[in-house]
């Protein structure tokens, strides 16, 4: 009697019965279209099919946001810009079905041979992977346990969501006889973006503090970020706040809540020239949100006050030493972009998050150094807002 294999766990009959693609001289688009971060996190992916596609063309559709990465990605041709669909919130503004239908046909001009679909462990790969079928892209290659019929020619099985985004994404590549060329992530900083960024910065060492994030869950209050960069300066370390024009007044009120001359604003600037103030800095201050990617990335140390709405071991920096601050919470991870109850995932003291910070930038510091008795007065948090 025939013994009949044992089913996988999460494992679909019909996946996994690609194989290898041929890459050569092939019109790639691949697909990551939501933040920064995200984006910055293909760039091992992106460097491994460069490797094995030297001829190939290799697109990128991204967010508004990650297109701006972009620009420091070397193995990218091009960008398609796009906010789809199915990267909205449904209480958002609705799907745009004419939107939809102008990207199908952007993505049909491109001659594409070849798609693959980057997601994290909840984001669905079958919207984008259906309208690759439509634009007539004839290779399409996506992660997924739910069944999509024959809307993928590759559908693999995901690694376990624990996985970092950076592992993901080359198990994807691996499924179809791409090999890893290395798990860090880089990007290269254009020079005329390295020389705007040398007027930004003081002389000698200083510290970049960028409040900002998408979503107010993962956002460490400005006034406690105030107290960390003033105990930064007090200790000899200029602090540079930075971010976008929308964070304009975010950046506003952590210099105010700072009240020191070592701490100052940065005027808004282009993101490579915000990647290259970073690549100058000591160390960098963030939240778990685009700054620590790009911190990585560039080879900055970084200290973050890491909300618990991801997993650390999902996208936690991999090239630097870094220091991630939070508390162990029940709720965690939740994926929520409002915290609904006082934020305790992020109720770290001020002088904690500086002391780790200033550990990284002055090496054989002890992040355990005593708080004044201004910095370890602190209260809990009260109810997130917008």
């Amino acid at each position: 009697m025939a013994v009949m294999p044992i089913p996988v766990p999460g494992h679909h009959p019909g996946a996994d019965r690609g194989g290898p693609v041929d890459l050569a001289g092939a019109r790639i688009l691949v697909v990551r279209a939501d933040n920064i971060g995200d984006v910055v996190t293909t760039t091992p992916a992106l460097r491994a099919l460069r490797t094995a596609a030297p001829d190939a063309r290799i697109d990128l559709l991204a967010s508004p946001a990650g297109t701006a990465v972009a620009a420091m990605i070397p193995e990218l041709d091009g960008v398609l810009t796009a906010s789809p669909s199915w990267q909205q919130l449904p209480a958002a503004a609705g799907a745009d079905a004419a939107a939809e239908r102008e990207l199908l046909e952007r993505m049909a001009a491109g001659r594409y041979d070849v798609l693959l679909v980057l997601t994290s462990f909840s984001q669905s790969p079958w919207p984008v992977a259906h309208l690759g079928l439509l634009a007539g892209i004839g290779t399409r290659v996506v992660h997924s346990r739910e069944f999509g019929g024959a809307v993928a020619t590759h559908w693999v099985t995901p690694p376990p969501d624990t996985t970092h985004q950076v592992d993901r994404a080359l198990h994807l590549l691996a499924a179809v006889g791409v090999p890893d060329q290395g798990h860090e992530t880089a990007l290269r900083v254009p020079g005329d973006a390295a020389a705007a960024a040398a007027g930004l910065a003081p002389h000698g060492p200083f510290a970049v503090l960028a409040p900002g994030a998408s979503c107010a869950s993962r956002r460490y209050p400005a006034e406690r970020f105030g107290a960390a960069a003033a105990r930064l300066a007090r200790a000899g370390l200029p602090v540079r706040v930075a971010g976008p024009a929308s964070e304009a007044e975010l950046v506003a009120q952590v210099v105010a809540a700072a009240d020191e001359p070592g701490v100052t604003p940065v005027p808004a600037v282009p993101l490579p020239v915000f990647t290259a103030l970073l690549a100058r800095a000591s160390v960098a201050v963030t939240n778990n949100s685009g700054g620590m990617h790009l911190a990585d990335a560039v080879r900055t140390p970084v200290a973050v006050a890491y909300a618990g709405t991801e997993r650390t071991g999902d996208l936690e920096p991999r090239s630097v030493p870094s220091a991630l601050l939070g508390r162990s919470v029940p709720c965690s991870p939740c994926r929520q972009l409002q915290c609904p109850f006082h934020h305790e995932c992020l109720d770290v003291p001020p002088g904690e998050l500086a002391a780790a910070a200033l550990a990284l930038a002055v090496p054989g510091t002890v992040p355990g150094t005593p708080l004044t008795a201004e910095e370890d007065r602190w209260t809990p948090f009260a109810p997130s807002t917008p």
